[in-house]
């Protein structure tokens, strides 16, 4: 597939169009965040952010434009934001948010689920998911095991649909990955 039909064929919402896109863009992304923010978790996370953003607004995107330029200038704006968000944030930052932080640390002791698991031979699929950050570790849960719809997962975490969707294909392309490292 080439880039312009994948455009053409994500603003009628093919889903591969939006995969094809997603595989053949993130490492450009990716890349250009892990130089600005120096940090693999907040690069992973504003390129997901500019992936669902992307993704939201790609009926808006001109063919005139370099479809790498659009992605890098949502990617760049959305880090600006971050920014001004943390430095709103560390001016009211109190102990009872640090608290709250405290608790939501993700739970990674064996549930029911885990144990079904193991006793259906899909042990190795659980390490494998182990394996991937807890973010996607979360997301995984959430829509395989707990069942959850996009939207539930959105309310739960907080966060906008596209986000979900985003992370949810990145999350299964890294476990094929490793699923085929191995």
């Amino acid at each position: 597939m080439e880039i312009k039909d994948a455009i053409s064929k994500a603003k009628q919402n093919d889903q591969m169009a939006f995969s094809f896109l997603l595989d053949t863009f993130w490492n450009e992304v990716y890349g250009f965040q892990l130089k600005r923010t120096e940090n693999e978790n907040d690069a992973e996370d504003i390129t997901i952010q500019t992936f669902s953003k992307a993704f939201d607004k790609i009926k808006t995107f001109k063919e005139e434009y370099k479809f790498s330029t659009w992605l890098i200038t949502i990617s760049k704006n959305i880090h600006v934001d971050l920014l001004r968000k943390r430095k709103k944030s560390i001016s009211d930052q109190t102990m009872d948010n640090h608290e709250e932080q405290v608790q939501r640390i993700i739970d990674e002791s064996p549930t029911p689920e885990d144990k079904i698991i193991k006793e259906q031979n899909l042990e190795k699929l659980l390490k494998d998911i182990k394996k991937l950050k807890p973010a996607y570790q979360e997301i995984i849960n959430l829509r395989y095991f707990q069942e959850l719809s996009y939207k539930e997962i959105a309310i739960k975490l907080d966060e906008p649909m596209s986000n979900i969707k985003v992370k949810l294909l990145r999350a299964k392309k890294l476990l094929s990955e490793i699923i085929q490292t191995e």
